[in-house]
């Protein structure tokens, strides 16, 4: 056996209750197939999937019912055979409570299945192809984050991935949805790794899993064998499971503040992801279905199910014996990340690996907040290394320069510093607020900088258009003036040769004036250039002045109208003063 390589501490951190047990007793169940789900357009970070499926349409299981939209999307797949009932706002298990446009399947019974099309020799494929299977499959990130994995696993040209990261951690209490899947689905779960090795190619495979994960463990190391990797077994401590953080465990890196781990060569998934992408590969199946824990004192038998994507979680409470004149909280997730979920008839997403239905006793109300006493206990729980005394203040204030410059960016919201407070003060929740209103001021600024640059575009065009009609105009001028004279030229030369019928010729007096004014009407190329320059600047000054007029209070364009008048001013002198010249001579 390879020898346990050498792990490393993270700075913080807590060791709240675990409440593991509870959900572990009775192994991994499935649920029976539901009458109806609900499939949410937007189960990932990105932009929601578009149906490719119409009302009253029959779809098979594995069925692509809705496309993804653009790199950051993933596709939607039916989880069962079915009819589409309806395409509309559905409850969605959100913090917020919004509704989200989701597919109404309402399922037949039969659990019929597409035509798969499973890749056994998949090690002859090109990376390119798998990742193009694994988009396909719509699997994005079952640890939480929902990133689709596709993205992820495509890293730039300059990343190169020497070490893959398998997060078996399941570090928040309650949660056992990935030991679970670590002790029952272990053998598909390498198989899963060994896919993600030939798309990294990377030096080292490390899988990262807590000591109080025993059963886990074992099967895991049984199942990875003498393969080139890694299962290494790092203290329980909260929130180890962080990618940050379980990089620094195992590697003793750092991930720089605003960077990602592949800007250090490094790579992670979780056990669950690895899971889907075996499926995806080697069986052909799309993501429709996640082991989820069912939790809580609220629960007659609490315990863990493979439940399809949609689920109603008023099912998933029911088939686990709620108790509801006991539950006083329902969220979804464990209790130091999770959401309170507002209405159980919302569905499990891909992302749903906990419900938490608990009592009062347990999910006890957080008590009034008191005033700050300068402890610094939050400080010392941090896992990343930040203050959070000082964000807490600074978020108060709406101080957000200053939020960015303490890298606020860089809490990954783990609640570690609310649950030591003393004062019982909702970090958390000040931070999320400080996030939120960073980036709406962000989004802001980046639709004021593009109303901009389409304006000043705007203008040049109208410029160029401008001087492109004005020489338009010179050349008509100009080409009505030669054929003016030559007209002129044609009726002289007609009267002088009647004039020479009809008398004895004599010399003809030039017209001085018509010459001279013929003098005047042809222009140099440099008074062309002369006279252009001044009616550009005449149009951009009147343009300017019929703005303001229309805008009186805008102060760019006051500030603007001395310039071009000025401009206008010193075009028309320069041009005047050439033909001056031209005169005199």
């Amino acid at each position: 056996m390879t020898a346990q390589p050498r792990i490393w501490d993270i700075p913080g951190g807590i060791h709240p209750p675990q409440n593991k047990h509870q959900s572990t007793a009775r192994g991994l169940e499935q649920m029976p197939l539901p009458a109806r789900l609900v499939l949410p357009l937007l189960q990932h970070i990105g932009n929601r999937a578009v149906p490719v499926v119409q009302i009253g349409e029959r779809v098979l299981k594995g069925q692509l019912i809705a496309e993804a939209n653009g790199p950051l999307s993933c596709p939607v797949h039916a989880p069962t055979s079915g009819i589409v009932r309806a395409i509309e706002p559905a409850p969605y298990p959100h913090a917020s409570g919004l509704a989200e446009l989701a597919i109404i399947l309402e399922s037949d019974g039969q659990d019929e299945w597409t035509e798969l099309r499973p890749l056994l020799d998949y090690r002859d494929e090109q990376p390119l192809n798998l990742l193009d299977r694994i988009r396909a499959a719509g699997i994005s990130g079952l640890g939480g984050a929902g990133f689709p994995t596709a993205v992820k696993l495509a890293s730039r040209p300059d990343h190169h991935i020497d070490t893959l990261i398998i997060n078996g951690t399941e570090c928040e209490p309650y949660i056992t949805a990935d030991d679970m899947t670590m002790r029952h689905r272990a053998p598909q779960i390498v198989a899963g790794i060994e896919v993600l090795m030939h798309i990294l190619k990377p030096d080292q495979v490390l899988i990262g899993i807590e000591d109080n994960k025993p059963e886990a463990i074992a099967a895991m190391r049984e199942a990875v064998g003498e393969r080139p990797m890694q299962v290494v077994v790092i203290p329980t401590k909260y929130p180890s499971g962080g990618e940050k953080q379980l990089i620094q465990i195992l590697t003793g890196k750092e991930v720089p503040s605003g960077g990602l781990p592949a800007d250090i060569g490094i790579l992670c998934q979780n056990v669950g992801t690895a899971l889907a992408v075996h499926d995806a590969v080697l069986l052909g199946r799309p993501l429709i279905s996640r082991i989820t824990t069912l939790t809580g004192a609220a629960l007659e038998r609490p315990t863990n199910v493979e439940a399809l994507i949609g689920t109603p979680i008023a099912d998933l409470l029911a088939f686990a014996g709620l108790r509801q004149n006991r539950l006083y909280r329902l969220v979804m997730g464990g209790p130091m990340m999770g959401f309170t979920l507002l209405d159980s008839s919302a569905p499990i997403i891909k992302t749903s690996n906990c419900l938490l239905a608990g009592t009062i006793e347990e999910l006890p109300p957080p008590p009034p907040a008191l005033p700050c006493i300068r402890c610094g206990l939050c400080a010392e729980a941090c896992p990343a290394e930040l203050l959070p005394q000082q964000l807490h203040w600074f978020a108060i204030g709406k101080d957000y320069e200053q939020l960015q410059r303490q890298n606020l960016f860089d809490c990954i919201e783990c609640g570690a510093c609310a649950y030591v407070c003393p004062s019982s003060i909702p970090l958390v929740q000040y931070f999320r607020a400080g996030k939120a209103e960073i980036r709406g001021i962000e989004l802001q600024q980046s639709r004021a900088e593009h109303s901009r640059q389409r304006f000043e575009q705007r203008q040049e065009r109208l410029e160029r258009e401008a001087e492109q009609r004005e020489l338009e105009r010179q050349a008509r001028a100009e080409k009505a003036a030669r054929a003016k004279a030559a007209r002129e030229a044609q009726a002289a030369q007609q009267q002088t040769e009647q004039s020479e019928q009809a008398t004895e010729p004599k010399p003809a007096e030039p017209d001085l004036a018509r010459i001279q004014s013929r003098k005047v009407t042809t222009l140099s190329a440099e008074q062309k250039q002369l006279k252009i320059a001044a009616a550009t600047a005449r149009m951009a000054l009147q343009r300017a002045q019929k703005q303001l007029a229309a805008n009186p209070d805008n102060a760019d364009l006051q500030a603007q109208i001395p310039t071009l008048e000025q401009a206008f001013t010193q075009a028309q002198q320069a041009f005047d003063a050439q033909m001056s010249d031209q005169e005199k001579q």
